[in-house]
């Protein structure tokens, strides 16, 4: 995490303050647990409650004579505490704090992220409902294809957040674990209502089984959805990076008053938020790897694991948070140039239409390989000459056997294209 990327409340999760208050609250609620099942005194639960105090700085002093964090926690937690402090931990191994705590923090960073994706949703949709009829050529591999409206391409987008959406809501529910446990997940040593007390406390579910650990699985699902989004994310950059090219310019990010693009060149207005979030994307989904290679952990437990985790876990967020806000500032206040779209649709001179006349020739009973010649014909004509398309195929004899000057207007109008628009935004946006 670096300060450029990062936003203070999804960094505040993932601060030490943080990570030790968890693990207070885990261990209080289990001596609540313990002391209602008569395992421990119930003032010793209390005293947990009333004087459980920690310091980063004196744990940290501690962990680097004892080599062991939560041992050092619990170390420092008995100063505070006193002698009820032995009743602590009692039956826990240290995979129960740090997992439970794991998942806790990681639903306190998806609740953010699910916040972000939200807002996101709300610019494109505006936007989307906004340019609903602005019209537009279509592309596939990158080259002029039928019309469209830019309405579509964001409402596009917008139905493709909404399934991360749907995604990072079933990955909260999965990673939303709690494993209090013990010594290989076998409860030998402390009661599973323990488990269940503190899940409940917590906003949790209880394991259903673990073993010195919770299962990486979850994990792995949980970071390969955010890889998904950001995936998503790099996705609508990239098309909006291709839309502010010199060449096509039908749409460009906001350049704010005093903004510079180039220290060379003062002319230059550059895609840089969306060239970043194509950057940011990389590095979300360079979380998903290794924890997809956590899963294989030894036997019942080992902790190749652990440092994997410390790092992606705040990177993975923290970028993913910024990238998803960025994202919705570009969307919200992203330039769109209308004219300039229906000068690069009609810059082919109505190749657009080819389909129409192809399809039309068939229903008047050329056979499909003799229309495509037909068309094509022609439309190489426009490519290479600059001709236009409609004459041409008003000049062409066997085209006009089939097909009369009107019906070849027809088949020119850009209505056509756009004529289910209503019933796509129905789809996507409901009757909203």
């Amino acid at each position: 995490m670096i300060p450029r990327y990062t936003r203070p409340e999804m960094a505040a999760i993932w601060a030490p303050e943080n990570r030790f208050r968890i693990w207070l609250e885990i261990e209080a609620h289990a001596c609540d647990a313990q002391a209602e099942l008569g395992v421990i005194p119930k003032a010793a639960a209390q005293a947990v409650w009333q004087r459980g105090r920690f310091e980063v700085e004196r744990i940290d002093q501690i962990e680097a004579e004892v080599k062991h964090d939560v041992i050092a926690f619990l170390t420092n937690l008995a100063e505070h505490v006193g002698p009820e402090a032995r009743f602590v931990h009692q039956g826990m191994t240290s995979s129960d704090v740090l997992d439970t705590c794991l998942s806790v923090q990681l639903v306190q960073a998806t609740d953010i992220l699910l916040a972000d994706i939200a807002a996101l949703l709300a610019a494109l949709k505006r936007r989307a409902l906004e340019h609903k009829d602005t019209i537009c050529v279509g592309r596939s591999h990158g080259i002029h294809a039928e019309p469209t409206t830019f309405g579509l391409k964001l409402a596009t987008a917008y139905a493709e957040f909404d399934r991360c959406k749907d995604r990072l809501e079933a990955a909260r529910r999965e990673i939303a674990t709690c494993a209090i446990s013990g010594a290989v997940g076998t409860f030998a040593s402390i009661d599973p209502r323990v488990e269940a007390h503190v899940a409940k406390a917590l906003g949790l579910a209880a394991e259903p089984i673990s073993t010195q650990v919770i299962p990486r699985d979850r994990h792995a699902m949980y970071f390969a959805t955010l890889g998904v989004i950001a995936s998503s994310i790099e996705r609508l950059s990239t098309e909006i990076r291709h839309l502010q090219r010199t060449e096509v310019l039908e749409a460009e990010e906001y350049f704010s008053a005093g903004q510079k693009g180039s220290s060379a060149m003062p002319h230059k207005r550059n895609p840089v938020l969306t060239e970043n979030l194509t950057g940011l994307a990389r590095l979300v989904r360079m979380a998903v790897t290794p924890a997809l290679e956590n899963v294989a952990l030894w036997h019942e437990r080992d902790i190749s694991h652990s440092s994997v985790e410390r790092m992606i876990g705040p990177d993975a967020t923290v970028t993913l948070d910024f990238a998803l806000n960025r994202l919705a500032g570009v969307v919200d206040k992203l330039v769109v140039y209308p004219d300039s779209m229906r000068r690069n649709l009609d810059r082919l001179g109505g190749l657009v239409h080819s389909q129409r006349v192809l399809l039309a020739l068939t229903q008047a009973g050329v056979s499909r390989e003799d229309a495509y010649r037909l068309v094509q014909k022609s439309a190489m004509t426009v490519w290479q000459e600059g001709a236009d398309f409609l004459s041409l195929l008003k000049a062409d004899p066997e085209v006009t056997a089939a097909l009369g000057d009107e019906e070849l207007d027809g088949l020119f109008d850009l209505g056509h294209h756009t004529r289910n628009v209503d019933l796509l935004f129905q789809r996507v946006f409901g009757d909203s």
